[in-house]
């Protein structure tokens, strides 16, 4: 288990700003792995009333389920904790809930796991790259007929983070663009779906 406080900024991108962004940081296919996040919500929303997020993610045959709570603009605590494949799976279709210290944030919020289920899920490519005293981030999600790009720079100083990311766009030509977090896009997509 893992408990972290997670500054991070983020701006959404074009499809030739990302594959702009992939040929000037030579990145090769290889270099790209593929994620999917698996959303849970109580049927009242409690989580997202909370301005936070439950996931379940996958990458290969890792599995971990975070709590993602806002802290700050750009800050998040992350409680973490590493599953089996055996238990995510369970968790997936709501048979139990093994992940104990994301249980135990849960009951400070008095959310119920017997309510959690899984809402939606959305997979991205991702790049990792370490750059200035952090690590560059870039997405290519799909969801729900919806495709996006995006950047992200995680720092651990959110003053020094902002002046970094700022100085990133600016040099590679990019609009600054208020971006929500993956689920809220999702959310977003669901909504629409819903309203069809």
């Amino acid at each position: 288990m893992a408990q972290e406080l997670e500054i991070e900024f983020k701006n959404l991108l074009t499809k030739q700003q990302y594959e702009h962004l992939l040929q000037a940081f030579n990145i090769p296919e290889d270099a790209i792995h593929r994620q999917t996040n698996h959303y849970f919500d109580t049927p009242s929303q409690a989580i997202r009333k909370l301005q936070s997020g439950l996931r379940i993610r996958q990458i290969g045959k890792y599995f971990e389920c975070t709590l993602k709570e806002k802290n700050a603009e750009h800050a998040h605590l992350e409680t973490t904790d590493e599953l089996t494949a055996e238990q995510a799976k369970k968790m997936l279709v709501g048979e139990g809930f093994y992940a104990q210290e994301v249980a135990k944030r849960l009951a400070h919020f008095n959310i119920p796991l017997k309510n959690l289920a899984v809402f939606g899920s959305l997979t991205t490519d991702r790049v990792e790259i370490p750059y200035r005293d952090g690590l560059l981030v870039f997405d290519h999600s799909f969801y729900l007929q919806c495709d996006d790009y995006e950047v992200e720079y995680e720092s651990k100083d959110a003053i020094k983070g902002n002046a970094i990311f700022d100085e990133f766009l600016q040099q590679y030509g990019i609009e600054k663009r208020a971006t929500d977090k993956k689920i809220a896009r999702f959310m977003k997509a669901l909504q629409m779906n819903k309203e069809q």
